[in-house]
């Protein structure tokens, strides 16, 4: 019976020890931190992934090195399972453990205890698919990575830079190569061709040029390429594209910076013109965040529950004109930081499901429609078919022309979505096919519901797993005297919301507040952060601001 390659783990792994005194965690996105640190954690990743596909009797495994919205300093690893999707839920507990094995002896522990209880014939073979982002650390971080694969004979294909989206699709190509689930060809121009046919079918004519801001990262690259096959329809004008520029990445622009300050990135003053449209990616090109000036030169932000309601609106308008409204089930996925306005636009059209942050809760939740919607209020979600809908999307026998056209819009529709992961590019073209299809300006889609004023502020704090959530992240079970405190101060608000969650990337407590006025927010965010500041925070950095 197979073993595992000790004399081979044992050396390289000598050659990437873990530093001490720091514990990894993988979260929500992976492992997360900054760049200098993270060389033992990928190398074990490595032995990690190379396992996972043993376990899958072979299949591809994806490795993305990326940081996505966080500062360019920052870098970070995730695994991707066979269909593109997050890693399993249970695998994360064996990434944490290995990442913080203090020495290789315990190192080699934890791998014969994952073997034994994941039951892993080690016989198998193992193939890993891995790219990175731009960032400065990538490539060194890539090389420990190569080691750790390296060390348990892993068949290695390196995709180079690309964005995440990419990756998530090429992995999920290469699974289903050959297969009746074939998800297209495992190679970037396959991606390429597979959205732009796609974009071409649903668009009639071209719409204005868009505006799109790329953060100084790899969706810059990308963006160029895509720009190649559909600027016959669609001409991308791309800004903030200098991916080889040290210190600029998310730096003043991208989707987190629009989300989180609510402006126009400093960047695209002057360019933009009231009444035009634009967009920002992040860093890794999986969020998108719209926007506009109207004629007053007044900025408005068309976030993740935007873009949410207006997909889903028109998918749910087509699943009727193709009658197939009794056999097709339309729902949308929304998280705690969903403005309680979209929450309540949505409602009166659809299902509505709330889970915790993070992707694989949304994406689960949504794998139970027959098709469902997720957007982040930050701009990272997409839109799953169903394998039966597809089937009956395929099969089903239209009666009218208006049927048969809505069925053929349906299908494209699922190519043109990236469904192994929220996508940046491919809602992007989604975006545009819905405000074509529905002759809407940006003003004419923000005018389907008005955004209660909200703000997000973060506190930072010693120990974040000190706060404990639940009923989907929106209520403290620890500390009591938190939640507490949270309460009283949301009923002295008109229409006033709140919640306080540990972050799934950073060491910090995130606040999200909510109300009628927008001094009222302001002052609600306040007191809560001092709040958290009372309990957790470090007082010595305590803004004057935070009451």
């Amino acid at each position: 019976m197979a073993s595992l390659p000790l004399d081979a783990i044992v050396h390289l792994s000598d050659l990437h020890p873990k530093p001490e005194g720091k514990t990894f965690g993988y979260g929500t996105a992976g492992f997360r931190t900054t760049g200098n640190i993270l060389g033992s954690v990928l190398f074990r990743v490595g032995l990690l992934a190379s396992l996972r596909s043993k376990k899958f009797d072979g299949k591809t495994i994806g490795v993305m090195v990326t940081a996505s919205h966080n500062p360019e300093g920052d870098n970070g690893v995730k695994l991707v399972d066979p269909r593109g999707e997050m890693l399993e839920t249970s695998w994360e507990t064996y990434a944490t453990s290995l990442a913080n094995a203090a020495t290789t002896s315990k190192l080699v522990d934890e791998l014969r205890h994952i073997v034994a209880v994941a039951k892993i014939d080690l016989s198998k073979p193992s193939r890993v698919l891995y790219a990175r982002d731009t960032r400065p650390s990538g490539a060194a971080l890539v090389q420990c990575l190569e080691d750790g694969l390296r060390a348990m004979g892993a068949q290695r294909r390196n995709e180079g830079v690309t964005t995440t989206p990419i990756l998530h699709y090429l992995v999920r190509c290469v699974n289903t190569k050959g297969t009746r689930d074939e998800y297209g060809d495992d190679n970037e121009e396959g991606y390429y061709d597979k959205l732009s046919n796609a974009f071409k079918k649903l668009m009639a004519k071209p719409p204005p040029p868009l505006i799109m801001d790329c953060a100084n990262g790899v969706g810059a690259i990308a963006a160029q390429k895509l720009n190649e096959h559909i600027g016959s329809i669609l001409q991308l004008k791309l800004y903030n594209i200098a991916t080889t520029t040290s210190g600029v990445l998310n730096n003043g622009c991208g989707a987190d910076y629009v989300k989180t300050t609510q402006r126009l990135p400093p960047s695209l003053h002057g360019v933009l013109k009231p009444g035009e449209r634009g967009c920002s990616l992040d860093g890794d090109a999986d969020r998108l965040m719209y926007f506009y000036l109207d004629e007053e030169n007044n900025f408005g932000m068309l976030d993740g529950d935007k873009i949410a309601a207006l997909v889903s609106s028109f998918i749910v308008d087509l699943v009727k004109n193709a009658g197939l409204d009794k056999q097709i089930e339309v729902g949308v996925v929304q998280t705690a930081y969903a403005n309680g306005s979209s929450t309540r636009y949505l409602e009166k059209r659809v299902p509505v499901r709330c889970v915790p942050t993070g992707v694989k809760h949304l994406h689960h939740a949504a794998e139970h429609f027959s098709i469902g919607v997720y957007f982040e209020a930050n701009g990272h979600g997409t839109v799953l078919f169903s394998p039966s809908t597809l089937d009956l999307l395929r099969t089903h026998e239209p009666s009218t022309p208006a049927q048969e056209t809505a069925i053929k819009q349906l299908l494209a529709l699922s190519e043109l979505i990236n469904q192994t992961v929220g996508d940046a590019l491919s809602d992007m073209l989604l975006v545009e096919v819905v405000l074509a299809h529905r002759a809407f300006t940006a003003v004419e889609w923000d005018s389907l519901y008005t955004d209660l004023p909200n703000r997000l502020v973060k506190v930072v704090v010693p120990s974040r797993q000190k706060f404990i959530t639940t009923d989907a992240e929106r209520r403290l079970v620890e500390p009591k005297e938190v939640q507490a405190r949270i309460d009283a101060l949301v009923r002295k608000y008109d229409g006033g919301r709140a919640f306080v969650r540990p972050s799934g990337t950073e060491d910090v407590v995130r606040i999200y507040a909510e109300a009628t006025l927008r001094p009222q927010v302001d002052e609600l965010a306040s007191r809560l952060s001092g709040v958290v500041y009372d309990f957790e925070g470090d007082q010595s950095k305590r803004p004057k601001e935070y009451l």
